[in-house]
This record gives C-alpha cells, structure tokens and sequence, in this order.
C-alpha cells in the first residue's frame, strides 16, 4: 500500500535489528508508552526481533483500558436514563462495568448509540429536542481537539439538551508516576507519537532531564519503531537522556498549536483516576466553568460510585510496565477479549488484548498445529 509498505519492509526492518544488535552492549528496558504501538510490537513480533538484552514493556496508553470501572459505572447510570440518548465511540461499548456494558443496556431498552466523531452528537441534539444527549468523551490529549470542539459548539448553537462525560488524561504526568515509583524498571520510552502530533514534545524535555531518561517520539509502523528503539539504545549506550523525534515525517516540536488553543478554551488541568493505577495527580482535563453546563456528572448529579476489580487481576501492574500478560494466572483463560477482567483486555490496544489476539496464550504445540493444513 502506498505510503505504508516503505515503513513495512522486511530487508530493512532486519538492517534495523543489525543494527540495535551491534550497539547493545548492556540490558536495557524500554517502556513504548501508546497502545497503537503496542499492538504493532505484537502484531509484527518485532519484541521476539531483538537482541536478548534489549526488553519492551507495555504503558499505560491505552485510553480504553485505563478508563476507570467507577466512571464506566457513571456512563451506564445515565444511560440508562429514559430521557437519555447516550452516544459513544465503538470500542466503549463491550467495556465492562460493575454490571454489564452498553451493549447489554442497548438490548434492554437503553437508547445507545455509536458515533463516528463527537460532533454528530450536535446533528442528534438537534433532532431530539426533548431528549439529553451525553457523550462519552474518553481519551488522551489526541482526541481532546475534537471533545473541545462539541462543547465549544453546542455554546455558540445554543444547544441545552447535550453533554459530555469526560475521563481525559494525560500522558507525561503517567510517565512520571512510572519513574517515581519504587518498582519502576523503565529506563527509556518510545513515546506517543499520535498525542505528540497534538501538545507537541516540549512537555517531555523536563522528565527527560530530570529522571535521566531517553524519550524518542515514534510512529506505529514496524520500521517506525524499531528505528525508535535503535535511536533509545544509542542514547542509553551514550550515557545522553534527550527527547529525540523519529516521527518527524507527522510531528513536530511544538504541535498543533489551533488544537492546542481550543483544548485550552475549554478543559483545565485537573487529577485523575487511572482504571488499574489509582489517581494520578494533574493528570486529566475537566471541562472549565464556563462550560460546567455541558458537564454529564454535574447535571445528571452522578454520585461517587464504590467498585472493585477482580483480585486475580494484575492490569496495574501491567500498564506500569513491572509486568506481562502472560504472568496473569488468568490470562487466556479466566481472561479473554470475551469475558475480561481488567483494563488491558477490554480494548484492542490493551497489552493483553493484543496478546491474546496474536497467540501469546498458546503453547509453541498449539500454534504448530493452528498452522498445519487440515
């Protein structure tokens, strides 16, 4: 495919490797912090690629998985609401609260629907006028632009029946709580080059240099990452800790600064809860004052909601990058894209998803005989 099998090449994506290999002396652990780039290691096998010495772990970017179980409780509290049409992107709706997803509140009655960007949720308003129209707007700085931009036009159209759920947070507050805590084993990061495209890196330079620390911006193609981890070994083989831009052909240093301005229009920094981390201070957006109106917990008085995760699951450690999926005892068994138990098998992106997609639960007999001919 045009402008993607050049970053998906087999003879460089191995020159690549060659390379890592050559200037690896020493062990290193790489946290790649983005879900999307998650997914691509897995995928494409590009962590069995690399020299033994070289480890990735997984971070907590995945926007699904770290959703808190107490604000997807809030989301299927209001939606259940009869006067209530409750409009969210896909991915949300198989994520499973205390009981039951959007789904199982669709096929009881519940009017849920999928949208495709969050100002469709304008056009729903619109046409029902007796009805409360809630978005659940989830997600990283990458997806802030677009939640602002809803807000920010239902004030000018004068809308009063639309309102925003919002659990956004941010990425270089949960890189920090990583570095500070005292089983941290992170000693550099591929960082997410989607939400980077939006603040920019500049927000990355401080942690950089306070915790010693190399951070490399990067892309999600195979050749984008491995060129990634060869720019992260070069500079902890050097002794340097600067935040370096693979993903230069997207991005760069400053962002996009109208996105960046309206984010800012709209959202305050605030703390946030982390599903499987706890709360994490400065780490999130809320809407601000002005726009309080259009907040779905202010309005439809959402009380706090106690919940528990399942004990045998360890997604925490996971999205901290201590540990793997495969070092869940629940992992492929009690724990499927299916039926899951914790943050990072409810989303495609999460860690153990993407494990289990790729047949990391199997035994090497099982994937010998899934590849035999019947």
């Amino acid at each position: 495919m045009k402008y993607l099998d050049e970053y998906r090449d087999g003879d460089i994506a191995a020159k690549l490797v060659e390379r890592i290999r050559r200037v690896q002396t020493k062990p290193w652990v790489i946290m790649e912090v983005c879900g999307g780039q998650t997914h691509s290691i897995v995928k494409n096998g590009i962590d069995h690629l690399l020299p033994k010495g070289v480890e990735l772990v997984h971070g907590p970017g995945c926007p699904v998985c770290v959703t808190p179980l107490e604000m997807i409780d809030k989301a299927h509290a209001i939606a259940r609401r009869p006067d209530v049409i409750f409009c969210s992107f896909g991915d949300m709706l198989r994520v499973p609260g205390s009981d039951g997803d959007l789904f199982t509140i669709r096929s009881q009655g519940g009017d849920v629907r999928i949208v495709y960007s969050p100002i469709d949720c304008l056009k729903i308003a619109r046409a029902n006028p007796d009805r409360q129209v809630v978005f659940f707007a989830i997600g990283f700085e990458t997806t802030a632009p677009a939640n602002a931009m809803l807000a920010w036009q239902a004030r000018e159209m004068g809308l009063k029946n639309i309102s925003l759920l919002v659990s956004h947070v941010l990425v270089p507050p949960a890189m920090e709580a990583i570095l500070s805590s005292p089983e941290n084993r992170v000693q550099a990061f591929l960082g997410p080059g989607h939400v980077c495209a939006v603040v920019g890196y500049r927000e990355y330079e401080p942690l950089a240099a306070r915790f010693h620390v190399p951070i490399v911006v990067t892309g999600f193609e195979p050749l984008d990452i491995l060129e990634g981890i060869l720019m992260v070994v070069e500079q902890l083989e050097e002794g340097r800790a600067e935040v370096e831009n693979q993903y230069s052909r997207v991005l760069a240093r400053g962002g996009n600064r109208p996105a960046q301005d309206l984010i800012g229009k709209v959202f305050e920094i605030s703390d946030r809860k982390w599903r499987g981390v706890g709360t994490i201070a400065q780490s999130g957006f809320r809407l601000r004052d002005e726009f309080r109106e259009f907040d779905a917990e202010h309005r439809f008085r959402v009380a706090a909601i106690d919940v528990s995760e399942p004990e045998i699951c360890i997604a925490g450690q996971i999205l901290q990058g201590i540990k793997k999926p495969h070092d869940c005892a629940a992992f492929g068994t009690l724990c499927t894209p299916q039926h899951p138990l914790g943050a990072t098998m409810v989303s495609a992106e999460g860690a153990c998803a993407a494990y289990y997609a790729y047949g990391r639960h199997l035994k090497e007999s099982d994937l010998v005989s899934i590849g035999e001919p019947s």
